[in-house]
């Protein structure tokens, strides 16, 4: 389905066929075919082998297929990592080590096809950033290699924690470990759709067929509009009240939550049942660092529950740019609001380091670097308007 849609999106069936050459097993074969799916119009793409063929896989041997390939560095890595981590699913579903992992459903070559195309396609296709609506898993039971499962499969389960998602339509499979490994390698968040350009859509047809459900995977390709400067993403707020923690223990809590992955972490006092005085720790992770920032949290902390809430963020897009003080450089964060208009903030850091290095006050230093960006950016705007006037671009 994925392939289907980047194919039904725009991207050249035959050089992926080309491209998919370089991973040098024979055996397989691309078949692509316009099919409609519940009044929709969708592109299959099969990926055909011989029954001789279907002989599942070890984790050891793709990994050795997929370095041996002449794709590029980029599509091999990505690639590893989403069988890295189907491998460590089945791994913690089977209780054995992922290197020891045998596949069987998403060991043979189609699977290694459809995950290397899919990879291969969103690099070719130029892709900087992916993101997914929530995951529709699905309902009923499965037939497998180990008898009949409970929809999601096991793999899925393991493959879905820290992600969005939910079950809805036919009693079926809705979401297989190579689709959910997929998304979970290449998708830096899980949500609404973000403000993006549309520039093509496309369908990418399943198997099945539904009465009145359209088995399709659908793919929107946009490009960010650079002059909104804002970015759409999704994030994790974890929150828990304490009343019995020593206070000295709050700047380790809080280091090692950053050290886990978190983008902010605050303190906020409040009154708690009986009148007892208490902090509020609230944590904001990206999804996929869920669990190891709650591991920290009840590890570090007397929390006996934590909130989660998964919310929406909106970002300025920012940038980096220096400036130069007395005592050294001190770099500037910057962000587009629009009409022009930017604000800045200079590093902390860079100038807590000219205030240690020079022993001038560190307000002084803060004050300096707003200075000198501003004069910065009125030099950039008078050195535009000659050009303006002159003629040149």
């Amino acid at each position: 389905m994925m392939l289907g849609a980047l194919v039904d999106a725009g991207l050249p069936f035959k050089d992926l066929v080309r491209a998919l050459h370089a991973l040098r097993v024979d055996g397989f074969r691309l078949v692509k075919k316009s099919v409609m799916r519940g009044g929709l119009h969708a592109t299959k793409v099969d990926v055909l082998i011989p029954k001789e063929v279907r002989v599942p896989l070890p984790s050891r041997q793709i990994a050795r297929i997929i370095a041996r390939s002449g794709l590029p560095a980029v599509v091999k890595d990505r690639s590893r990592a989403v069988f890295d981590a189907l491998a460590k699913a089945e791994g913690s579903v089977h209780r054995v080590h992922p290197a020891h992992v045998h596949f069987h459903e998403v060991g043979l070559i189609d699977s290694v096809v459809d995950v290397v195309g899919s990879v291969w396609g969103l690099h070719a296709l130029n892709i900087g950033t992916v993101t997914a609506s929530p995951v529709n898993v699905g309902a009923g039971t499965i037939q497998s290699a180990h008898g009949l499962l409970p929809v999601p499969g096991p793999a899925v389960a393991s493959l879905s924690q820290g992600i969005q998602v939910y079950s809805h339509g036919p009693a079926k499979e809705l979401a297989t470990p190579t689709g959910v490994a997929l998304l979970r390698t290449m998708a830096t968040g899980f949500g609404p759709m973000p403000l993006m350009r549309q520039l093509a859509v496309g369908y990418g047809a399943g198997t099945a067929t539904f009465a009145d459900w359209p088995n399709v995977l659908r793919v929107f390709i946009g490009e960010r509009d650079v002059n909104a400067g804002i970015d759409i993403d999704s994030i994790v707020q974890l929150e828990s009240n304490i009343d019995d923690l020593s206070p000295q223990a709050y700047e380790s809590v809080m280091d090692r939550l950053f050290a886990a992955g978190a983008v902010d972490v605050t303190l906020t006092p409040v009154i708690m049942k009986r009148g007892r005085p208490g902090v509020a720790i609230s944590t904001l992770v990206p999804p996929e660092k869920t669990d190891t920032a709650l591991s920290v949290l009840f590890r570090e902390t007397t929390a006996l529950g934590v909130r989660i809430q998964h919310i929406q963020r909106h970002t300025l897009l920012r940038r980096i740019t220096s400036v130069q003080v007395r005592g050294g450089e001190v770099r500037m964060k910057v962000a587009d609001v629009d009409h022009g208009q930017t604000k800045a903030a200079p590093e902390y850091l860079d100038c807590k380091r000219v205030a240690e290095q020079t022993g001038r006050p560190l307000k002084d230093i803060m004050e300096e670097a707003m200075v000198a960006y501003r004069q910065s950016q009125s030099l950039r705007q008078k050195e535009k308007g000659k050009r303006k006037k002159a003629g040149r671009p």
